[in-house]
């Protein structure tokens, strides 16, 4: 039985990109997330105001310096738009997919 996405750590240094096969038996964990591209992994979250998301963007900006893999994000008022990729990858990693499963696990005051 293989270890859930939240439980893992992203691992440092350059992470070899996921084949086909790989980031489809990783997407089942990270429902919320759509694929873009076959390179980028977004999702959209909404909150009750502004002073809600951004102390969702303060969890997650811990997560991610935890992890040492930091996504991208958009902040609209009560919208947040996250996207994952692995720059040094050319696309998606295993990084990507536990970054998006620790931010689903988040507390969110939604």
């Amino acid at each position: 039985m293989s270890v859930p996405l939240r439980e893992r750590h992203a691992r440092p240094g350059k992470v070899p990109k996921l084949t086909e096969t790989e980031l489809a038996a990783g997407l089942p964990e990270i429902p919320a997330w759509k694929v873009e591209g076959g390179a980028r992994i977004t999702r959209t979250l909404k909150f009750r105001d502004f002073v809600a998301l951004m102390k969702f963007v303060d969890r997650m900006a811990a997560l991610a310096e935890a992890e040492q893999h930091h996504p991208d994000f958009t902040v609209h008022y009560s919208q947040l738009d996250v996207t994952l990729w692995t720059h040094d990858a050319g696309g998606l990693t295993e990084n990507d997919l536990i970054l998006a499963a620790k931010i689903d696990a988040l507390p969110a005051d939604t």
